[in-house]
């Protein structure tokens, strides 16, 4: 798959960017039928801060520059991933993607940064509120599994999805 969007880390001098995307993105939720996932200005501008300082923080821009999706990705192990009600498809090293937002101006986004995470690690792994119905058509239209439920750190319970390595197979075998 060609990605659509160029993808790079997330710098300090795109924050107002940024936050105006998860504006959007919570407005988005409340009229989509989940109110409760990102409340009282979560993700707010020290979480990005702590994603961008750690590395873990991209933008996709559009060909004429525009941030057109914004989102954390993390090589390793998650630590409100290490218990699970259900199961996981695999303990192989993995990647997560969390905070994924749109900023409206380009339909299935959400596709492509899948496509640009699984080229940095086949195996990945997401989560969301139960009320996002949003994610997770998106995440099982690309081939993520759900698993069973995580807890966030505060206790609040998440469906969790796996997506495994794709096994390619020649048109001859």
């Amino acid at each position: 798959m060609v990605l659509k969007l160029k993808y790079r880390k997330t710098t300090v001098e795109d924050l107002t960017n940024v936050m105006l995307i998860y504006e959007n993105a919570r407005r988005f939720m409340v009229v989509n039928g989940n109110p409760d996932q990102w409340i009282n200005g979560y993700p707010a501008v020290e979480h990005i801060k702590a994603d961008i300082d750690r590395g873990v923080s991209y933008v996709g821009v559009t060909q004429s520059g525009e941030i057109a999706v914004v989102f954390s990705f993390i090589l390793g192990d998650d630590p409100t991933y290490a218990v699970i009600e259900g199961e996981w498809l695999n303990s192989e090293p993995y990647g997560t993607i969390h905070r994924i937002a749109s900023a409206g101006i380009m339909r299935n986004v959400g596709d492509d940064v899948i496509e640009f995470c699984a080229s940095m690690i086949n195996n990945l792994r997401a989560d969301t509120h139960y009320n996002n119905h949003v994610m997770q058509q998106l995440l099982l239209r690309n081939g993520f599994s759900h698993c069973g439920t995580i807890y966030l750190l505060d206790g609040r319970p998440r469906l969790a999805y796996h997506r495994e390595k794709v096994k390619f197979q020649h048109q001859n075998d």
